[in-house]
């Protein structure tokens, strides 16, 4: 793998990873809006911290935490906030422009329209009206830049950092949004392992924020409980959205990159990914949950971070050395 490509597999990652980030964080949002206002004000006050904690980061922020109008600013078209919708898609459309003469000019199309189409919008406006319609639209057109990617170019190096990217993002988030939902929802049902009256909404919404609900009916019918959403969100092999399906996928990605570039150290991380699949691959939901799901959580957010860095290590950022042994 020479320089230049090197350059083009870190733009076509990141291009892939902040435009999953969006879609996550206009679904999240859209779900947790259309199930706040049926919430005491307490539970919606819990519930909007909890999005902050998986969206954003730790950091306080008060006002957001009190009014759904000052979490959508947030969340949405913040620029100081790295995370926001609106810096997400600039983001992803600065790397893609970086890259424009190595992906198809469709994607590049889609995505600049996209990044066009929400500076073009204002808060107050959306406010009025338009909120569900916003979201939804950013959902779909993330759903069509990738429809485009998988369509319209060749099964390649390239797709294949944009697959990791996609698939590195999205298992992350899910296991952080299981980790924080878990924490605080669990602990009234250890005993029963049922859902009450007061949390049902908040475990919907776990599954509907991943696109979940209907897939997780047909195999559990609308029988909600906390150990199925587990066994589905995490284990599921067949579920896109999965932790179990993303890693997998990630996987085949490596092995692709590994056997075609024979980069030094590509072992270490194909291995890596393997181990994290082989720890799904065997897992049992109710092992999981009677030894603590959190440090089983944590553990897998902790290696996905690992095959982050080693990815880059391995392919974007090696040293002079490396690369000098990959020629020999």
């Amino acid at each position: 793998m020479n320089a230049m490509l090197s350059r083009v597999a870190d733009s076509l990652y990141w291009m892939s990873r902040y435009l999953e980030r969006a879609d996550h964080i206009a679904r999240q949002f859209d779900v947790h809006m259309t199930i706040v206002t049926e919430q005491a004000v307490d539970a919606a006050r819990r519930r909007r911290r909890r999005l902050l904690t998986t969206l954003v980061g730790e950091e306080e922020y008060a006002e957001a935490e009190n009014s759904d109008y000052h979490l959508s600013v947030l969340l949405t078209f913040d620029e100081n906030n790295p995370n926001s919708i609106v810096n997400c898609i600039a983001a992803a459309r600065e790397n893609a422009r970086q890259v424009r003469e190595q992906i198809n000019s469709q994607m590049w199309e889609q995505i600049n329209q996209m990044y066009l189409a929400v500076r073009n919008q204002r808060m107050d406006e959306l406010w009025s009206g338009q909120l569900h319609s916003f979201y939804h639209t950013i959902n779909q057109e993330v759903y069509r830049f990738q429809g485009i990617t998988d369509a319209r170019i060749t099964r390649d190096q390239g797709w294949h950092f944009v697959q990791i990217g996609r698939y590195l993002e999205r298992a992350s988030e899910t296991a952080d949004a299981l980790n924080v939902d878990f924490r605080e929802l669990y602990s009234n049902a250890l005993e029963q392992d049922a859902v009450d009256q007061q949390t049902y909404l908040d475990w919907v919404g776990l599954l509907r924020g991943f696109a979940a609900y209907e897939a997780y009916s047909k195999v559990y019918t609308a029988n909600v409980q906390p150990r199925h959403i587990v066994d589905f969100l995490l284990l599921n092999p067949y579920f896109p959205y999965s932790v179990h399906f993303g890693i997998n996928r990630i996987q085949s990605s490596l092995q692709f990159i590994g056997e075609e570039t024979e980069t030094p150290k590509s072992a270490r991380v194909y291995r890596l990914g393997g181990r994290l699949r082989a720890m799904l691959d065997y897992a049992q939901v109710d092992e999981i949950m009677d030894s603590g799901l959190g440090s089983y959580l944590l553990n897998i957010q902790n290696q996905c971070t690992q095959i982050h860095q080693l990815v880059y290590e391995t392919y974007i950022a090696y040293s002079i050395e490396d690369k000098l042994k990959s020629m020999q």
